[in-house]
Order: structure tokens, then sequence, then C-alpha cells
């Protein structure tokens, strides 16, 4: 893994990409899981955008991490010799980074921010390294985030609890640790946590795929359950919280996240379990008043009617395939945070938990 990259902050962890030292980055194929584990290294910003469009990268808070060190790459292509001609450049590398998925907010936030700090830039030789340093500060803070989160998150839980997660938020969707897995991991670690139970998440089963491979990999104790099992897991007594991430959260904390979440929320609240979304502040967006507004990104309807090339659904016919669902508030018990817990009314509560840190977009 390069360790000779890494700074302390990030020292001991399993990281799906990092920065190396000789101006390339290095993330591992998500899409080749479990079967391969399969590590990329590239000095291309393009290669960069087209992992993310393609889910070689995915998770919102690693979307953000790996636009802006597409950022920084973009900058040392660059062959500009002055800063007005380099900001043009990775200007445009950004609207390229920006445009491959439109639903998780941390992307075009992490691009904003990169693009905010060249502005002091006075040559490119600084600029280059402004990018650089600035790309590796929003990986650093992303994971020293989400490690936060899961100290408030575990406070959230009973001893003895079995937690019930969708999709993947754990460090492959991360900066290195995760969200609603780093929540599940610090429980863990704290002894009040007996079981997970992982969904499998179709279309593209980054439960069954991703979320187990990382709990196995943490010797964390877990069950795979099929999406359309999870109603009866929860009437059954079988988890005591469900607990997932986060794609983008309006100001009224209508939360984005993989396509199931909302069916399970309602589940959820129809057994009395709380709902615990796990997000760091780069997720939340104050610009939207609701989740009406969020961008729903549709993809392929091959991954709905195939499973990695194979065709499981007869040839020519119609299928939908959002990525993600919007779960209104109502559903939600509690956001988690790296600055506290935020609950009811939301739109006062996110907002103090931005203005906290660093302020989301709004």
């Amino acid at each position: 893994m390069c360790p000779r990259t890494r700074s302390r902050a990030l020292q001991d962890l399993f990281l799906p990409i990092e920065w190396l030292d000789e101006g390339k980055v290095r993330f591992l194929d998500q899409t080749l899981l479990p079967q391969e584990e399969t590590w990329v290294e590239t000095a291309d910003y393009r290669v960069v955008a087209e992992a993310i469009r393609r889910l070689q990268l995915r998770g919102a808070p690693l979307i953000g991490v790996s636009a802006a060190y597409g950022l920084a790459l973009a900058a040392l292509e660059s062959a500009a010799t002055d800063a007005e001609a380099l900001r043009r450049d990775v200007t445009e590398a950004a609207d390229v980074l920006r445009a491959t998925r439109p639903t998780a907010v941390n992307l075009s936030w992490a691009l904003d921010r990169c693009l905010r700090a060249l502005e002091s830039a006075s040559d490119a030789a600084g600029a280059r390294e402004t990018l650089v340093r600035t790309a590796r500060e929003i990986h650093e803070e992303d994971v020293a985030a989400n490690q936060r989160i899961g100290a408030y998150g575990a406070e959230l839980l009973p001893s003895g609890v079995s937690v019930m997660t969708h999709c993947n938020a754990g460090a492959l969707a991360t900066g290195g640790y995760g969200t609603a897995l780093g929540v599940v991991r610090a429980a863990w670690t704290g002894g009040q946590l007996r079981h997970v139970i992982a969904t499998e998440t179709r279309p593209l089963l980054q439960g069954a795929r991703l979320t187990a491979w990382e709990l196995k990999r943490e010797a964390i104790p877990f069950t795979l359950i099929a999406d359309s099992a999870a109603g009866s897991a929860l009437r059954r007594g079988l988890a005591g919280a469900v607990v997932v991430g986060a794609d983008r959260i309006a100001a009224n904390g209508d939360v984005a996240n993989k396509i199931g979440t909302y069916g399970l929320a309602v589940l959820a609240k129809e057994n009395g379990v709380p709902f615990y979304v796990a997000a760091p502040t780069s997720t939340i967006d104050l610009s939207l008043p609701s989740g009406d507004e969020i961008p729903i990104e549709e993809r392929s309807a091959d991954e709905v009617t195939s499973v990695r090339g194979v065709n499981i659904a007869p040839n020519d016919i119609d299928a939908a395939n959002p990525a993600f669902d919007v779960t209104p508030n109502a559903y939600v018990s509690a956001i988690i945070t790296e600055n506290g817990v935020a609950r009811p009314p939301y739109e006062e509560s996110l907002r103090r938990a931005c203005e906290a840190g660093v302020p989301a977009r709004g």
C-alpha cells in the first residue's frame, strides 16, 4: 500500500485510494470485488473520472476525495507556465469530473473547495502544490470525520445490539474508515455490537460484494440477506437499529441514498426500529430545501437485466434503473455527522452541524 506516501493520520488504515509520491494515484477497482483485488495506478485525471463514472470508485465521500485527487493530477499534467493558464486547465478538468455522477454532492463540494484554494496562487508551481496539498487534506479530513461519526453513532446503540445496513458505506465508500460501517466498527470495537445484517443491495450488489467483503475482512460477525428479506428480519426483532450512509442530504433532512433505502426506512418505522443516517457535513446540501430537489441518477438498464454481463431477464424488455431514492425526514430518527448527532427539526440541527465545522453548500 505504499506506506511512504501516508501521513500519520492515514497510517494503519485500509485506504481505497491514495496519493503516491511520484504524482500518481492508486485505487482499488471495486467493480471486481470480491473475486479480484485489482489496484490501478494512474497520472491521468480522465482515468479517475471514468473510474467514478464506472463505479470503480464509488460512495459519496470517496467520490469527493477521488475528484480532488483527479484535479491535482490535472494540474500536474497541465503544461501551463502561469497561474491563470493553469487555472483554466484545471477548471476544464473540474467540468469533466463534475459531470461523472449527479447525485453525490461531495463531488462538487470537493471540486469547489479545490478551485477556491487556487484563487490565491500566484504562479503555476504554487498552484500545483496547493492542489496536491488540498486534495490530501480533504482525504485526511474525511477519515477523521468518519472516525468521529463512528464514535457519535456508537453512543446511540445499546449494548448487545444487532444492526442492519444497506448498500456499502464503509472504508470502500469513503477515504478509508466508513460512515455507516464506521458506526459499526466503533460499536464492535467498543464491545456493544453483537451482529450485523447486510442487505444484498440490488442491482449491483454492493452489500453482497463490498459490505460483506469489508465485514469479513474486519472479522465482524454478519449475515447477508436478500433485500426482500429485510422487512421480515425487522418484524422478527433481528435488528435493533438500521444505519445507512447518504449521497446527499437536503436542508430539511430528506436523504438521498442507494435505491431501496426509502423502503427500508418505512419498514424500520413500521416495526419501531430506529433508522439512523451517518454522513459527513460535506454530504449536506443546505442549498436544497427538500429532497424533491435532489437530482437522481438514472443508470443503464443493463445493470437490472444482467449481472456482470450475464442476462437474467428476457431480451428487449423495458427496465428502469434509478440509482438512488429519497427518504423523507419523517422516517429518519437522527443524522450522525462528525460534528454531532442532528435530530428534528433538521433545518436547525443540520445548519448547526455544518456551522460547527467547514460549512456545507448553501
